[in-house]
Protein backbone atom coordinates (compact mmCIF):
# COMPACT_ATOMS: atom_id res chain seq x y z
CA UNK A 1 0.00 0.00 0.00
CA UNK A 2 2.91 2.37 0.68
CA UNK A 3 4.12 2.15 -2.93
CA UNK A 4 0.62 2.86 -4.24
CA UNK A 5 0.25 5.87 -1.95
CA UNK A 6 3.60 7.23 -3.20
CA UNK A 7 2.53 6.83 -6.81
CA UNK A 8 -0.81 8.56 -6.41
CA UNK A 9 0.65 11.30 -4.21
CA UNK A 10 3.21 12.03 -6.92
CA UNK A 11 0.36 12.73 -9.34
CA UNK A 12 -1.49 15.04 -6.97
CA UNK A 13 0.26 18.24 -8.08
CA UNK A 14 -0.33 20.04 -11.37
CA UNK A 15 3.33 20.98 -11.79
CA UNK A 16 4.37 17.35 -11.41
CA UNK A 17 1.82 16.41 -14.08
CA UNK A 18 3.26 19.11 -16.32
CA UNK A 19 6.78 17.78 -15.71
CA UNK A 20 5.70 14.27 -16.66
CA UNK A 21 4.19 15.49 -19.91
CA UNK A 22 7.34 17.47 -20.74
CA UNK A 23 9.63 14.57 -19.92
CA UNK A 24 7.51 12.27 -22.05
CA UNK A 25 8.64 14.38 -25.02
CA UNK A 26 12.35 14.72 -24.18
CA UNK A 27 14.81 14.57 -21.33
CA UNK A 28 15.38 17.89 -19.61
CA UNK A 29 17.58 19.35 -16.88
CA UNK A 30 16.34 21.31 -13.87
CA UNK A 31 17.07 24.72 -15.39
CA UNK A 32 15.16 23.85 -18.57
CA UNK A 33 12.14 22.74 -16.53
CA UNK A 34 12.39 25.88 -14.40
CA UNK A 35 12.42 28.08 -17.52
CA UNK A 36 9.33 26.37 -18.94
CA UNK A 37 7.31 26.09 -15.73
CA UNK A 38 8.30 29.49 -14.31
CA UNK A 39 8.78 28.11 -10.79
CA UNK A 40 11.88 28.17 -8.61
CA UNK A 41 14.74 25.74 -9.12
CA UNK A 42 14.26 24.40 -5.59
CA UNK A 43 10.58 23.70 -6.29
CA UNK A 44 11.44 21.93 -9.55
CA UNK A 45 14.03 19.85 -7.69
CA UNK A 46 11.50 18.88 -5.02
CA UNK A 47 8.96 17.83 -7.66
CA UNK A 48 11.61 15.78 -9.46
CA UNK A 49 12.57 14.08 -6.22
CA UNK A 50 8.95 13.07 -5.57
CA UNK A 51 8.49 11.76 -9.12
CA UNK A 52 11.76 9.84 -8.95
CA UNK A 53 10.93 8.28 -5.58
CA UNK A 54 7.54 7.17 -6.95
CA UNK A 55 9.27 5.52 -9.92
CA UNK A 56 8.02 7.79 -12.72
CA UNK A 57 11.37 9.27 -13.72
CA UNK A 58 15.09 8.56 -13.64
CA UNK A 59 18.10 10.81 -13.96
CA UNK A 60 21.32 10.52 -15.93
CA UNK A 61 24.49 12.55 -15.58
CA UNK A 62 25.57 14.22 -18.81
CA UNK A 63 28.69 16.32 -18.32
CA UNK A 64 27.72 19.19 -16.06
CA UNK A 65 24.00 18.47 -16.41
CA UNK A 66 21.70 15.95 -14.84
CA UNK A 67 19.00 14.99 -17.33
CA UNK A 68 15.65 13.74 -16.14
CA UNK A 69 13.53 11.44 -18.24
CA UNK A 70 10.57 9.09 -18.01
CA UNK A 71 11.41 5.71 -16.49
CA UNK A 72 10.43 3.62 -19.49
CA UNK A 73 12.06 0.53 -17.96
CA UNK A 74 9.91 0.51 -14.82
CA UNK A 75 8.70 -2.97 -13.98
CA UNK A 76 5.56 -1.50 -12.40
CA UNK A 77 2.70 -1.68 -14.93
CA UNK A 78 0.75 0.95 -12.99
CA UNK A 79 3.45 3.54 -13.75
CA UNK A 80 3.07 2.91 -17.49
CA UNK A 81 -0.75 2.93 -17.32
CA UNK A 82 -0.87 6.18 -15.36
CA UNK A 83 1.62 7.88 -17.67
CA UNK A 84 -0.46 6.88 -20.69
CA UNK A 85 -3.69 8.02 -19.02
CA UNK A 86 -2.12 11.33 -18.01
CA UNK A 87 -1.13 12.04 -21.60
CA UNK A 88 -4.62 11.19 -22.88
CA UNK A 89 -6.46 13.31 -20.33
CA UNK A 90 -4.17 16.33 -20.64
CA UNK A 91 -3.56 16.30 -24.39
CA UNK A 92 -5.88 19.29 -24.99
CA UNK A 93 -5.13 21.21 -21.81
CA UNK A 94 -4.09 24.78 -22.67
CA UNK A 95 -1.35 24.87 -20.00
CA UNK A 96 0.16 21.62 -21.25
CA UNK A 97 -0.04 22.77 -24.87
CA UNK A 98 1.70 26.01 -23.90
CA UNK A 99 4.42 24.03 -22.10
CA UNK A 100 4.93 21.83 -25.14
CA UNK A 101 5.35 24.90 -27.34
CA UNK A 102 8.00 26.24 -24.95
CA UNK A 103 9.96 22.99 -25.01
CA UNK A 104 10.79 23.63 -28.66
CA UNK A 105 12.76 26.80 -27.90
CA UNK A 106 14.26 25.99 -24.52
CA UNK A 107 18.06 26.05 -24.82
CA UNK A 108 20.11 24.86 -21.88
CA UNK A 109 23.22 26.57 -23.25
CA UNK A 110 21.50 29.94 -22.89
CA UNK A 111 19.70 29.43 -19.58
CA UNK A 112 22.05 27.14 -17.63
CA UNK A 113 25.07 29.39 -17.39
CA UNK A 114 26.31 28.05 -14.05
Amino acid sequence: MEELTKIYSALSDKNRLRILILLSRKSLCVCELQAILKISVSTVSKHLSILKEAGFIIDEKDGKWVNYKINRLSKNPLIHQLLAATEVYLKDNHIVLDDLNKIIDVDRYEICSN
